[in-house]
């Protein structure tokens, strides 16, 4: 099968020196510091007309059709406040537009601030501020517990508290990236787990709309020293640990974990698993044709992988990477995220209908 096109690169500008206003009715992005450019380019090759207004914030013209890879959330801007005012008339500007934009249904009233040295200094205001504007919000339309939000069919309204600027958005739980303030969705590392790898995993699960259920059986390939397959005994799985290193000392004696010690290129499983999972440091396109051969032999019914990016031409190979993992593989409802977690790598979802 022929490999697809990639669209011709795209340069981003320079990052501006101060923040720079976003326009109403346009969709802010937020994303990892340093990986502007690759979302500046995604954005770009949607045809959505993107435009860099500082560090870690990438504003388009549209909202595109598949959502942007190494965007941790998007929202729909509703206004774009100079925050050189007072924090209460800010809080009733921000009040005022928040009621406008959605005068009905619930709300979850969220703020954040870029992810950025110069942004995180900004906590305090992001924070003095949230709760300025909620004073002035129907406390009847605020929902408390954010994980109902998507169930509830609220909407999350979000103050992005810049450096300069304080740019105001929404957008519908149920088409949320992230229920997170900015997409920063911080998982806590147990103390007993041998890597930050299990952080990872986590957030991966948490967006999706099911997980590993007790009893399940999970494939775990590249699994040493064992985050991924500790996190899944836990959920009550039976996991197929493969890797020729060796696991920790407890999970070698779990009953519910069966370890391989061979090459997950060369391991075949006896029989179909529930969920396929893959965190391995190699290359990403061995990676995903490894993935596409599970999903084409039927081998897997769920997939998780996390795949790791090369310094450069990062979009062109995800193009790679999807296609192969699509049109070789056959995995279905494919989801490709660089998640709060990840580093130089992207989290990928998919599933096969049985």
């Amino acid at each position: 099968m022929p490999l697809p096109a990639v669209p011709p690169r795209v340069k981003s500008p320079p990052i501006p020196a101060a923040t720079l206003p976003s326009q109403p009715g346009r969709w802010l992005w937020t994303c990892r510091a340093g990986f502007e450019p690759h979302l500046f380019e995604e954005l770009a090759w949607a045809g959505a007309a993107p435009r860099l207004l500082g560090e870690v914030l990438v504003e388009s013209e549209k909202r595109p059709a598949e959502p942007p890879v190494f965007a941790r959330t998007g929202i729909r801007v509703q206004a774009s406040l100079l925050a050189d005012q007072p924090t209460e008339q800010l809080a009733e500007s921000i009040s005022a537009r928040v009621l406008e934009a959605v005068p009905a249904g619930s709300l979850v009233l969220q703020a954040f601030t870029p992810d950025s040295p110069a942004g995180n200094r900004m906590a305090d205001e992001a924070d003095a501020l949230l709760e300025a504007v909620r004073a002035r919000l129907p406390p009847e339309r605020l929902l408390e517990e954010t994980w109902r939000a998507r169930e509830a069919g609220a909407t999350l309204a979000e103050l992005c508290v810049a450096p300069g600027v304080v740019l105001v958005g929404t957008v519908p739980a149920r088409e949320a990236l992230s229920l997170s303030p900015g997409g920063r969705q911080r998982m806590r590392r147990s103390a007993d787990s041998p890597s930050r790898a299990a952080m990872k995993l986590e957030e991966a699960l948490v967006n999706l709309p099911f997980e590993p259920g007790r009893g399940e059986v999970c494939v775990d390939l590249g699994a040493a020293p064992g985050g991924w397959t500790q996190r899944l005994v836990a959920r009550g799985a039976r996991v197929v640990a493969v890797d020729p290193a060796k696991l920790m000392p407890e999970l070698a004696r779990q009953p519910r974990v069966e370890h391989i010690q061979e090459s997950a290129f060369a391991y075949a499983p006896e029989e179909p698993a529930d969920w396929l999972f893959c965190d391995m440091a190699w290359r990403p396109i061995e990676v995903a044709q490894l993935l596409a051969k599970w999903g084409r032999r039927g081998w897997a019914s769920h997939l998780v992988a996390n795949i790791k990016l090369p310094m450069k031409d990062k979009n062109p190979i995800l193009v790679r990477v999807r296609h192969i993992l699509t049109q070789e593989g056959g995995w279905q409802g494919l989801t490709m995220r660089q998640l709060y977690h990840d580093r130089d790598e992207v989290t990928v979802t998919a599933h096969k209908v049985t």
